[in-house]
């Protein structure tokens, strides 16, 4: 009997011991699997992090590498007598820079600032109505040049972009229902002719201060500058030189005053500066002894301190010039254009 219970004691040691193996063996196995498991979704988990950051950081580097970002452009645009002296060198180039424009810049709109319409010494205005009528504000010419249309629209969605921004820079706007002025739609007629070169996007025109305010005008045109993010071309209308009284007085004389030389290349200087030092030197133009010949009154110099404000870091560039009399047809553009 003590033999049996020993043997029986021994089959059930042993049986024991086997169990015991069997579930480690089970154990490990288990363990392995589950970590294998688990391992195997965190591997997939970081390669899915690993790809959709580095889509993120492609995304990111296209946007930073992106064409998009339109150029500021200054144009100086002639009275209504302009849009029929077709012969005019000015005319010409105005009509190349509408094609660099239609067929290069390719906008989504146009935020268009004339040398014609200025609001209050703080707070300017926006038209916000899509359709509105050509203003006719010249007196004393031909009746057929009353009759003139150009074809254009505005959009209430642009211009409530530009009274955000300005909101943000904390300027002072008010809409209002206007057509554009012929600072505007004269030279447009000449750079983006209706039949051969239409412009086809809205233009949405912003007045000036009424003040003869130089850093006020650059300021609002950094308010505006991330428009140009967002393919909105900035275009400031006004000329380089604008003296009328000495306009009639040389006018068929042949004399081009010694102010429109030297006034214009002291403005070249100025808005082909270095970013950082362009608003100093464009403050100081007005202090100089041939400022007030070649601008007796501002609002058509004012243009171009908006637009070298809305240039931000991008350098300017003078396109062309010609003075003539008392006047200066300098165009300027601020940033690159995109190879077509």
């Amino acid at each position: 009997m003590s033999m049996a219970l020993s043997s029986n004691c021994s089959v059930v040691r042993s049986r024991s011991i086997y169990f015991a193996v069997l579930l480690v063996s089970l154990s490990i196995s288990l363990v392995y699997r589950t970590a294998r498991s688990y391992t195997s979704s965190i591997w997939q988990a970081a390669n899915t992090q690993s790809t959709t950051q580095a889509s993120s950081e492609m995304s990111d580097s296209s946007h930073l590498n992106s064409p998009s970002r339109t150029p500021v452009y200054f144009l100086g645009i002639g009275g209504p007598n302009f849009m029929e002296n077709t012969h005019h060198p000015a005319y010409a180039k105005l009509a190349a820079v509408g094609r660099e424009i239609t067929t290069k810049v390719k906008p989504k709109a146009v935020v268009v600032f004339s040398a014609h319409w200025q609001d209050s010494p703080n707070k300017i205005k926006i038209n916000v109505a899509e359709q509105t009528d050509l203003i006719y504000d010249f007196y004393g010419f031909p009746p057929h040049y009353y009759e003139y249309e150009y074809p254009n629209k505005g959009s209430p969605e642009i211009a409530g972009k530009v009274i955000e921004k300005l909101a943000i820079a904390d300027i002072e706007v008010e809409s209002t229902r206007r057509g554009l002025d012929h600072g505007v739609w004269v030279g447009f007629m000449a750079a983006f002719d209706p039949k051969d070169n239409p412009l086809n996007v809205p233009i949405v025109q912003v007045s000036l201060y009424n003040s003869e305010d130089l850093d006020q005008h650059y300021r609002m045109g950094q308010a505006l500058e991330s428009l140009r993010d967002d393919g909105i071309l900035i275009i400031a209308a006004g000329m380089a030189v604008h003296n009328l009284r000495d306009f009639r007085a040389t006018r068929g004389t042949g004399e081009t005053m010694p102010y429109a030389y030297s006034f214009d290349e002291a403005l070249k200087e100025a808005a082909t500066a270095k970013p950082e030092e362009r608003q100093a030197k464009m403050s100081a133009l007005m202090r100089r002894s041939d400022a007030r010949k070649a601008h007796p009154t501002l609002e058509h110099i004012l243009p171009i301190h908006v637009a070298a404000g809305a240039a931000g870091l991008d350098l300017g560039e003078r396109l062309w010039t010609f003075p003539e009399g008392s006047l200066s047809w300098a165009q300027y553009r601020f940033g690159d254009v995109a190879a077509a």
